[in-house]
Parts: C-alpha cells; sequence; structure tokens
C-alpha cells in the first residue's frame, strides 16, 4: 500500500506519466542497453524490443500498477504480478536486476517530464516501483522454491529424443533430463523458456508451451517456424528447426505460467487459434488422466487443415473424454468443409453448460473476440483466462 503522501502526489502525476509513457519506456531501454548490453545480447527478446512489443508491455503494466494502488489502495493487482512473475521466473531474473532496472527507470522518468518531477514526486514513483518490484521478487522466490532451484537459476540441460514434423512448419520437440535426474513437476498449460546460443553469440530466449501432460517422464514443445518480417523476428523458432535434431542438447528451464487448471471439475470452453493449440492440447490430455466427468468444450481456428499443428492428438484425446467434443473453423477449408464453419470462430451455435470456464490461447484479436463473445452470453470475466506468447499486449491497448 502506498502512503497517503505518495498516493496524491502519484495521482497527481499519473495523467504525466501515462501520457508520457510511450516515450519514458523508449528511453528507459536505451539507457538500460546502452549501459547494460549483456541483458539484450542474452536475456531481453530482440524481437520484441526491435517490434516496440516489450515497451509496450512495460508501459502497460506500469500504469494498471499505479492505478490500482491509487484507486484501490485496499488491493494489490495479483493477476498483474503473477503474469510477470512466472515470465521473469523462466528467464531466470535475479533481485539484483531490479536495482539496475530501477536506476534507468527512474532516470527515464525524470528525464522525460524534467521539472515536474520533484524531490517529492520522485520518491513517490521510487515507492511505486519498489512495492512492484519487491511483490515481484517474493513471488519469483516462491516460484524458484517450488520447482527446486536457487533464485536465478532455472536452466539445465535437456536431451531432444525425438523429433516429430507436425505440418510444414510446425515441429514438435521431445525432450528429457541429460543428466538422467527427474525433471520437476508441472501443470498443464505451463511453459518452459528455451535458451538458444545463435551464430553470433547471443543466447537468446523464447517461450514455449508444454504439450504433453503432467506425470510424464519426458516434456514436449511444438514450435511453429516463423516467415517472413524483419530479423530478429523467429531467429529462435527458425534455429530450433533448422538446426536441432534427436540427440542434441538445449538449455531449458523449469515450468512456469499462470494459466492452469484451477478447477478439473467444472464445464470448460478451451478455445485456440493457430500454435495457440499448445496448451491446450496438454490440458486435455490431464483431463483425460483426470477422468474429467464434466462437459469439455475445443474451439480452434487455423488457416487450413494442413496448417492445424496437433489436429490428431487433440481429436484422440477429445474422444476420451467422457463428455467432449470439438468445434474447428478454417480460414481457407479444404474439400467438403460446412460454410458454417469457414472464417472467424462464431460461439453462438455452441451450447454452454453453466459454470463454464473458459481457457483462451492464440493472437490477442482471436482472444478478444471469443472474449466478447463469452461475456455476452454471460459467462463472467473472473471465468475467462487467457494466455499470450510473449509480451501481454492486453494491458497495453485497454
Amino acid at each position: 500500500m502506498l502512503s497517503q503522501k505518495s498516493a496524491e502526489r502519484v495521482r497527481a502525476t499519473l495523467p504525466a506519466v501515462g501520457g508520457a509513457l510511450g516515450t519514458l519506456t523508449e528511453l528507459f531501454y536505451r539507457k538500460l542497453f546502452a549501459a547494460h548490453p549483456e541483458l539484450l545480447h542474452d536475456l531481453f527478446n530482440r524481437a520484441n524490443q526491435a517490434a516496440g512489443a516489450q515497451r509496450q508491455a512495460l508501459a502497460g503494466a506500469i500504469a494498471a500498477f499505479a492505478t490500482v494502488l491509487v484507486e484501490q489502495p485496499d488491493s494489490r493487482p495479483d493477476a498483474i504480478l503473477n503474469r510477470i512473475a512466472h515470465k521473469h521466473a523462466s528467464l531466470g531474473v535475479s533481485p539484483a536486476q531490479y536495482r539496475i532496472v530501477h536506476t534507468h527507470l527512474l532516470a527515464a522518468v525524470a528525464e522525460v517530464l524534467g521539472d515536474a518531477v520533484t524531490e517529492e514526486v520522485a520518491a513517490a514513483w521510487d515507492e511505486v516501483y519498489w512495492l512492484m518490484a519487491n511483490s515481484l521478487i517474493e513471488i519469483e522466490r516462491r516460484l524458484y522454491a517450488e520447482q527446486g532451484v536457487l533464485v536465478g537459476a532455472t536452466w539445465r540441460q535437456w536431451e531432444v529424443v525425438a523429433r516429430d514434423q507436425e505440418t510444414a512448419d510446425v515441429a514438435t520437440f521431445r525432450l528429457r533430463p541429460a543428466d538422467g535426474r527427474p525433471a520437476s513437476a508441472f501443470k498443464a498449460g505451463q511453459y518452459v523458456s528455451v535458451q538458444i546460443e545463435l551464430p553470433d553469440g547471443a543466447r537468446q530466449i523464447r517461450q514455449y508451451s508444454l504439450t504433453n501432460g503432467p506425470g510424464c517422464p519426458e516434456r514436449s514443445i511444438t514450435v511453429k517456424r516463423l516467415h517472413g518480417g524483419p530479423a530478429p523476428l523467429g531467429e529462435v523458432s527458425n534455429h530450433l528447426h533448422d538446426h536441432v535434431h534427436e540427440g542434441d542438447l538445449i538449455a531449458v528451464s523449469a515450468a512456469y505460467g499462470d494459466v492452469v487448471l484451477d478447477d478439473t471439475t467444472a464445464p470448460l470452453l478451451l478455445a485456440s487459434a493457430g500454435i495457440g493449440c499448445t496448451p491446450m492440447v496438454a490440458m486435455l490430455e490431464d483431463l483425460v488422466n483426470r477422468g474429467h466427468h464434466a462437459p469439455v468444450i475445443a474451439v480452434h481456428a487455423d488457416r487450413s487443415t494442413a496448417d492445424h499443428a496437433l489436429r490428431a492428438d487433440q481429436e484422440r484425446l477429445i474422444t476420451k473424454l467422457a463428455d467432449g467434443s470439438a468445434h474447428t473453423w478454417y480460414e481457407q477449408p479444404e474439400g467438403d468443409w460446412p460454410a458454417d464453419r469457414t472464417g472467424l470462430v462464431d460461439l453462438s451455435g455452441i451450447e454452454l453448460p453453466d459454470g463454464v470456464r473458459a481457457y483462451l490461447c492464440g493472437p490477442l484479436q482471436y482472444m478478444r473476440e471469443v472474449r466478447t463473445q463469452l461475456l455476452e452470453r454471460g459467462v463472467p470475466a473472473s471465468a475467462i483466462h487467457y494466455e499470450i506468447f510473449g509480451p501481454d499486449l492486453w494491458l497495453a491497448q485497454d
């Protein structure tokens, strides 16, 4: 909770800070990487930095966190904090790095806002930063402990024991710990980070959902090759496709992610698009293994049958559920495909059971559209969960 004086100063300056967040976060990253180029080299996603996505996500998180502090002083935005903390833990972020960020973020605030940043205003926003940072540090400390790793030490060598080509642009890599020790537990829907050393020496990191259910001694990640766009877009996924094969070793983090099945007795809607099918397949396998009896509705959208990765796995698992159904839409269907399942997903013809809980994964616009349809059908916002690959831009665009 902010002190009363700080809350008043943050409330008074929040419009100015909010209006300048784009400029502020751009300057922050420029200062940060000038002083610590190794962070861009080995920690931050170069593609997201080049596209400006990380700046948007940071701006949205800062604005949302500060707004909650001044408008709801007796609460803490745990949803925001948990999402960020899981991502940080998968990257191996350590408490010391928060001090580095603090130095350059507050310097950017002072430079952008100029004379408006009095000593008192600076102290107030310093308090906001450390409330957020210390909350994240504690959550991350707990996440590391749950996975049995030291703070910031999440990496482990895994061997590729098999590689399956799912579609022309999607491959599944099946992994096991190279040291022979058991892997730590994970929950269906979680992801791991993969760290790859690229030709220029950079150790870039990307996140991939686990596509097998908990309980298996191996881990599977399903990776889509990215075409087009300027470098460094797709530099890790394309490297995996081009250079990683059975018998190779890769650095993989413990499993993290807060979008997991929190009530396995409720009816469920699993809605995905494209490669967003990956956590849904893991959830389906978990539900089969648990003997889930309530209805499970799997909704998927894709470009075509040929592009639909893990389709056979989804169909196989749906048939094993006591009450499972699958509904698929294709933009460019092949052969005799129903007209009402061509184009964009339309949930109007699907019966939604009372008390349904929804899990969404796919492009941001797809999830927004599905969420809107669900809200219009009376599904409460608290029952709709989403997973985003890359920076969480949902807050930045609200």
